[in-house]
């Protein structure tokens, strides 16, 4: 048997420690495997107690409040436990050592995207934790341990950052800005309870502070217990810092990588120094964006000077959700799409109609449909939150706006995505806003959907285009079938069979289930593109079966679905399409050089969404009367 096996034989009776011993009793015996070095005596665990010299604290101090006798009886407990069991000891305590590196270096180099979330992004080095390393065996204990926990949470609040960037970026396209986004979150839960359930979205909040909670508590203590054991291996610890930093320097200077990633790497202050980048910019473009919006090419032009090409006419523009370049060109979703387009064109065609088509580049990206709305009307590029209360909160004219101020058409918005007060509805210029309680629908909800696109439509038919009326009609519809997670769909009735919506019941109990969906690229790449045929067809359908001579109808996406369905590194780009029946309307638009039909042509061309606002106006003969900034 090996000398040092000695060390490893259990304890007999008459080594257990007994209820009087007090903690500063010397031990007779060290843990096995623990090197010894002259003149320091190492802790059994980096956060127990040491000797302290004589006239200074205890390292292993309690809580002042802490009774002497408790703190007796609960060290105690321990060293009798650990002498009983010092192989378990030693297991748990290095166990929980490993682990608490794990976290710390795992923090330090997560990345904030899916895409870059490999193996070989964790086989680095961080320039952060060589620092963190120096400076806390630089300072006295007291000291350390407060820099040890402050730089634990800091670490959990860069990794819950991180997370939420990832999290931006799949939905929305882009990372996670402080100033402007906390106010999405309650989007997020919205989504969720419509998606999965109010229950659901119940714990999933409860669930996500818990665990922001609960990383930010683990990670200050896994940093403490490391630095504590830095301080205990005092010597060793900075030998292996300045090697540590000289082979960062190394790469640094060399280049060195693998996998085809950068051994030297910064980059959790990288990731620091782009939210602080973010946070400056955003702050700096509120003060430029308010300028910008009070200059406005047509801000002054009299109501008799605007749109009149248009005289007449019942203005119709519509947003289709999500509605993206992807669902005419990605194979999967493609072939029902353009047949869709296809088949609409060609029945509005027996009924007189004609389209032409282009593409507009969205302001959003997966979401924050608003922002696409207003980037459309009001000639802004509004793709912000911050951008869009500025603006709204303003007097910047929008294209909705300009007919209202004509003083010639009822201006009339139907909103089935609307469950709130809506007070943006007067900057848009609505005399009237039809929202998800306003339109009689008692059908059930097909997920984050309040209604089929069909009900809507034909509910707009019941209560406004169908009437009999003193002037022309400007509506804005924003339809929402298509809105994720696609799950359940609506199916095309009769329109006479609409009713109040009841007839959608059975629809939407047998049809496809969210969370069947929800995780699933390829199935959520299927049932996106049946839900845009669905609201094509509805859109269609109801201008075949109502539209008249006077009509004239501008309908569009709103953004690209999310990079799960759209793909990563997608184009931002919608399409658009006019339909009209007086050859004039589309005649007035020649020079756009569009597509004709339904379908824009890959090589049609491609405007900013801001643009579109302007050139239509001008198409339209209205008449240029600036406002200045």
């Amino acid at each position: 048997m090996p000398v040092f096996a000695r060390f490893r034989q259990p304890p007999t009776q008459a080594d257990e420690p007994h209820e009087e011993d007090t903690p500063d009793e010397p031990r007779e015996r060290r843990e096995p495997d623990e090197p010894h070095e002259p003149d320091v005596v190492e802790p059994d665990d980096p956060g127990e107690a040491i000797e302290a010299p004589a006239g200074t604290e205890p390292a292993d101090a309690e809580p002042a409040g802490l009774e002497p006798a408790a703190r007796t009886s609960r060290l105690a407990h321990w060293r009798a436990w650990r002498t009983r069991h010092p192989r378990a000891a030693v297991v748990l305590r290095r166990t929980t050592t490993v682990l608490a590196a794990v976290l710390v270096l795992g923090a330090l180099l997560l990345p904030n995207t899916f895409v870059a979330l490999e193996p070989s992004r964790f086989a680095r080095i961080p320039a952060e934790a060589v620092i963190a390393a120096v400076l806390l065996l630089c300072l006295p204990r007291a000291a350390r341990l407060v820099a040890a926990a402050l730089f634990g949470v800091g670490l959990g609040v860069l990794t819950v950052l991180n997370l939420l960037d990832m999290g931006f970026t799949e939905y929305l396209g882009r990372g996670f800005n402080v100033v402007l986004d906390w106010g999405l979150l309650d989007d997020a839960q919205s989504y969720v309870a419509d998606s999965m359930g109010g229950a659901a979205a119940a714990w999933a909040a409860v669930g996500a502070v818990l665990l922001v909670v609960v990383l930010l508590a683990v990670m200050a203590l896994a940093a403490v217990r490391l630095g504590e054991l830095l301080a205990a291996h005092r010597e060793r610890a900075a030998r292996g810092a300045l090697m540590a930093a000289t082979v960062w320097m190394t790469c640094v200077a060399l280049g060195v990588q693998t996998f085809g990633v950068p051994v030297a790497t910064r980059s959790a202050s990288g990731a620091l120094e782009a939210q602080a980048h973010r946070v400056v910019d955003t702050l700096r473009d509120e003060a430029a964006f308010a300028k910008e919006a009070k200059a406005d090419r047509f801000g002054a032009t009299p109501g008799a000077q605007l749109v009149p090409g248009l005289r007449g006419k019942d203005m119709i523009f519509t947003f289709i959700e999500s509605y993206g370049r992807s669902a005419i060109e990605d194979s999967v979703m493609a072939p029902g799409v353009d047949r869709t387009l296809d088949a609409g064109t060609k029945a509005l065609a027996e009924k007189g109609f004609r389209a032409k088509s282009g593409w507009l580049t969205s302001a959003t990206y997966g979401g924050s449909s608003w922002l696409g709305h207003s980037t459309f009307l009001s000639g802004l590029w509004v793709d912000n939150q911050q951008r869009y209360r500025t603006v709204t909160a303003g007097d910047h004219l929008t294209l909705t706006k300009a007919f209202q101020k004509t003083g010639d058409w009822d201006t009339v918005g139907v909103m089935p995505g609307v469950q709130k007060a809506w007070p943006e509805s007067e900057w848009y210029g609505l005399d009237k806003v039809y929202d998800a309680f306003d339109v009689g629908y008692r059908g059930p909800k097909f997920s984050w959907s309040t209604m089929p696109d069909q009900y809507a439509l034909e509910a707009f038919q019941r209560l406004e285009h169908g009437r009999e009326r003193d002037k022309p009609l400007m509506a804005e519809i924003i339809l929402t079938s298509s809105h994720q997670p696609w799950a359940p769909i609506p199916r095309m009735v009769g329109w006479d069979e609409v009713g109040d919506g009841s007839v959608y019941d059975g629809i939407e109990a047998s049809g496809v289930k969210a969370s069947d969906v929800i995780a699933d690229s390829t199935r959520s790449k299927e049932e996106y593109g049946k839900s845009i045929e669905y609201s094509v067809t509805s859109l269609t359908q109801w201008l075949e079966r109502y539209g008249t001579d006077d009509t004239v109808l501008v309908f569009l996406g709103d953004h690209q679905p999310l990079a799960r369905v759209s793909g990563d590194g997608a184009s931002r780009d919608v399409p658009v399409s006019v339909v009209a029946k007086d050859p004039k309307v589309l005649d007035a638009i020649d020079d756009w050089n569009w597509t004709e039909g339904l379908k824009p042509a890959e090589d049609a061309p491609v405007w900013r969404m801001s643009s579109f606002r302007d050139r239509f106006l001008t198409a339209y003969g209205s008449t240029p009367h600036p406002t200045t900034g």
